[in-house]
């Protein structure tokens, strides 16, 4: 995929360096570790050795100090080569961002090196039952006792919680002032006393599983709190806006796994007398797919760009369309290929009937499509709002 020449020689050469590791692993390394019920934890370490999982961290951590542009790059390249490592999105993107930015030097002593090389993995649980992801009706509450917080709540849909060394858990506290509640993020080990999960069957193809998290009076010290308690909200978006540019890569990771081997299908498959690639019918709608993933990667591109300049306001709103174009041009490419490939496009030799659901993920989470509409109804074009 021509990358033009919005990328530097560096992001050139990251690109084709993670291209070759991901070559190296493919889908057929991704399809046999979910087939054993494993993690892709050969990958992982591998990524995390050559620098790739921490590119965004800061170098004073052990990181690669690059931003989410870089670290979209890298979620990206593992995504075409069919083995996409989904904790990027959770582990540096949101985690290691918001701690970095907002962490005391404690806390970054702590967590950030091991984010970084790979060795410690961070979940985040923000979504729950009654409220998906509208951080103004969580009900999951963080109250003092002394020195310590309790914490008590329960979330859904939460990744690997199962390999997370740690859960980043957005609660809510009152404020003194006002008396309302306030978003607040807290970091809890994966062992703490009433900190328990249950995993969430879903119809997914993939080696991160989902869980349900339960916090039943989570007792954590004053530490465990992240940043500053009354400025929870623009920590919240610090890393929610990474987790949109990062499904954004994760979205057209997939779609451009899926165009390549439909490309190469119409190449070869021969009817008539010349392979069925040469029929418009079939060339067309590829082509279109190509386009529209090279249309939403500009403004991944963009989005990324905006965030790590520290432009948190305009990254909002481009990060929200980068989700929302990579996504709808993922489903579309994925709906394609299997067309393109008829019959074959439904067998377990070409696995890319598994890349329907996978595919319709990216316009589900972290925020679904109608959501982020609402968003640019709002904030871009400024609508009233009907909620």
């Amino acid at each position: 995929m021509n990358t033009a020449v919005l990328e530097t020689d560096e992001h050139k050469a990251l690109r084709a360096a993670v291209a070759s590791l991901g070559a190296r692993y493919g889908r057929s390394y991704f399809e046999r570790v979910v087939s054993e019920g494993r993690h892709t934890d050969e990958l992982w370490a591998e990524a995390g050795k050559a620098g790739y999982l921490g590119v965004n961290l800061p170098e004073a951590y052990g990181g690669g100090g690059g931003g989410i542009t870089e670290l979209a790059i890298v979620l990206e390249e593992l995504g075409a080569a069919g083995c996409p490592l989904l904790m990027l999105v959770v582990s540096p993107a949101i985690c290691g961002t918001v701690i970095a930015r907002f962490g005391t030097e404690a806390q970054k002593q702590r967590w950030l090196p091991g984010l970084a090389d790979g060795r410690i993995t961070m979940a985040f649980g923000i979504t729950e039952p009654d409220a998906g992801s509208n951080s103004h009706r969580i009900t999951t509450t963080a109250r003092r006792d002394g020195t310590d917080w309790l914490l008590t709540g329960r979330k859904v849909f939460i990744s690997g919680v199962d390999i997370a060394d740690a859960t980043l858990i957005v609660g809510r506290t009152e404020d003194a002032r006002t008396g309302k509640l306030k978003p607040c993020l807290f970091i809890v080990p994966r062992d703490t006393p009433g900190f328990s999960r249950s995993p969430i069957p879903m119809e997914l193809h993939a080696p991160e599983k989902q869980f349900e998290l339960v916090l039943d009076d989570v007792r954590l010290p004053a530490e465990a709190l992240v940043g500053d308690e009354d400025a929870g909200l623009l920590q919240l978006f610090a890393g929610l806006n990474p987790e949109r540019i990062m499904t954004a890569a994760f979205a057209l990771g997939l779609g451009r796994y899926a165009l390549a081997r439909a490309v190469d299908y119409a190449r070869t498959r021969q009817v008539w007398k010349e392979p069925i690639g040469a029929h418009q019918a079939i060339a067309h709608p590829l082509a279109q797919a190509h386009i529209e993933l090279e249309l939403a990667r500009l403004m991944m591109s963009k989005a990324a760009h905006l965030y790590d300049r520290g432009d948190d306001v305009g990254a909002g709103e481009a990060a929200n369309m980068a989700k929302y174009a990579a996504a709808e041009a993922a489903v579309r490419t994925v709906d394609q290929a299997v067309h393109t490939l008829g019959g074959n496009g439904l067998t377990t030799e070409y696995g890319l009937g598994r890349l329907v659901t996978a595919a319709r993920v990216a316009r589900i989470a972290p925020v679904s499509r109608e959501m982020i509409l609402n968003y640019v109804s709002h904030q871009t074009l400024g609508l009233p709002k009907s909620y």
